[in-house]
């Protein structure tokens, strides 16, 4: 077995993604859950952008795993940022598995950690990943996904203002990620902005902002309180087109106040996995990326 760094390259993004859909495919079927609506063309896209966008920015900390022909048989993606350690992705070829590969990926994005003082992981609610990230020294964190159609008749209005944000709010918005979780999100606020929505609350009440999706997904909130960050919800939430699938994930017990604008907002509610945290306890107001972290 061969670990090389991921490349800025249309090939890697590829083969990364190739190597998490089978991967993903084969965790499913394990726990006997229908196999998730994630790669439409545009969701193929999405993870492709975000692989060649942390290959250039964390070159270290994005690495392949390929057989003795050159085949891609293991994938990880981890950033840096502030002293945040992030892991977005930890995959392995069904066939490759048991082999040692997903703990060689592991260790080598580890590394790339070594010395923060924070790191965090959105895991799945497979067995094997989470033991190998209790293993790792993470504290698992039991989480919740919501989804649904929102009903905007059930939803109250924003107690306050809610705008759409630009890069203009970059500032801002590193500035609540550095009190929330430590650590700015940097240039990911940039990457997001290419391809989201963003709500930003701003005023003497307190400040926050929320990444959204046209297909529903609330990707990444962050806010100085649970009143900034009940309002960014809700103004996300009623920004959806009719009939949009709305989708929240990662929410720890501290995201109660997340629950109950879902709730509210006619939103199913069930259990997903684990938000893994190590020298940090659960953000909050806060909803993480399970891509950005």
């Amino acid at each position: 077995m061969l670990l090389r760094q991921v490349r800025d390259t249309r090939d890697d993004a590829s083969a990364v993604r190739t190597v998490a859909a089978a991967a993903f495919a084969a965790s499913h079927a394990a726990k006997g859950d229908a196999p998730e609506e994630w790669w439409s063309p545009e969701a193929i896209a999405g993870h492709e952008r975000t692989t060649r966008h942390l290959a250039r920015t964390d070159p270290g900390g994005c690495w392949l795993a390929e057989d003795a022909a050159g085949r891609p048989v293991g994938a990880v993606r981890a950033s840096l940022r502030e002293g945040t350690w992030g892991l977005s992705l930890l995959a392995v070829l069904p066939e490759a598995q048991g082999n040692g590969v997903g703990t060689a990926l592991l260790d080598r994005a580890l590394e790339y950690g070594r010395g923060t003082l924070r790191g965090i992981i959105c895991g799945s609610r497979h067995p094997v990943a989470a033991r190998t990230y209790r293993r790792a020294g993470f504290t698992l964190h039991p989480a919740m996904r919501m989804r649904g159609t929102v009903d905007a008749t059930r939803l109250p209005a924003p107690d306050g203002p809610a705008l759409e944000g630009s890069a203009a709010h970059r500032d801002l918005m590193d500035s609540v990620d550095r009190r929330i979780r430590g650590g700015a999100h940097g240039p990911d606020h940039l990457e997001l902005l290419r391809h989201h929505r963003v709500v930003v609350a701003d005023d003497l009440a307190g400040g926050g902002y929320a990444y959204v999706s046209d297909d529903g997904r609330v990707e990444l909130l962050a806010a100085t309180s649970r009143r900034i960050a009940t309002r960014l919800l809700t103004a996300a939430l009623l920004s959806l087109p009719a009939g949009a699938t709305a989708r929240l994930a990662q929410l720890t017990a501290e995201q109660e106040w997340a629950v109950d604008v879902g709730l509210a907002a006619g939103l199913e509610l069930t259990t997903a996995g684990y938000l893994c945290l190590r020298g940090m306890r659960p953000p909050t107001p806060y909803i993480p990326s399970g891509t950005f972290l």
